[in-house]
């Protein structure tokens, strides 16, 4: 980490404890700043196009921030991962309470008549290289192990969920997706 990392991951740890101790306004702004472009994207890049839903998320977790802030420990995790775990619950809330909502407006139609004119050719082919990677990596992950990441990351759904779901303990739910991560990461690398 360099020096400058550190001296902005100080002063958002510093803002974090004004906010629980003082309620300072500024320091919930500077922490706005820094973190909702962060958390927008975060949405983004589950759910492409979603700008409106990427912006109430975003909104939603300022407000969690602002109301949970005396519930950080340092001690327990970082500023960043307390701050996604929050984005994380928020988005999963989100898509629960609004997932129930159907219409029968197909929005691919939408879609059809939109010509993207940022093509990126460099962006698409590492895209490319990347999902054929990641597809690869997957197809040698045990079957047991391919399961769990899907309910996890494709359906988002919580550890706690997905082990009730399976009939499995939580540990070998945790196990599985640590291992089927770690296994991933080295078959894409290579």
């Amino acid at each position: 980490m360099n020096r400058a990392t550190e001296q902005v991951n100080s002063t958002l740890a510093e803002d974090i404890i004004a906010v629980a101790t003082h309620r300072d306004q500024a320091a919930l702004g500077r922490l706005f700043d820094h973190y909702v472009p962060r958390v927008r994207s975060f949405c983004l890049v589950a759910q492409p196009g979603s700008t409106l839903m990427a912006d109430d998320i975003a909104q939603e977790v300022m407000i969690r921030v602002w109301n949970k802030a005396d519930t950080f420990n340092p001690n327990t995790a970082s500023l960043n991962t307390w701050i996604f775990t929050i984005a994380r619950n928020a988005r999963i809330d989100y898509l629960r309470k609004n997932g129930r909502h159907t219409s029968s407006i197909d929005p691919e139609l939408f879609w059809d008549d939109v010509v993207d004119e940022s093509i990126d050719l460099f962006r698409d082919a590492q895209q490319a290289r990347d999902k054929s990677r990641i597809h690869s990596g997957l197809s040698q992950l045990p079957t047991d192990q391919k399961q769990v990441l899907a309910k996890v990351y494709l359906e988002g759904k919580t550890h706690v969920e997905t082990a009730q779901e399976l009939g499995l303990p939580l540990g070998t739910i945790k196990s599985r997706v640590r291992l089927a991560l770690h296994k991933l990461t080295i078959y894409i690398k290579r």
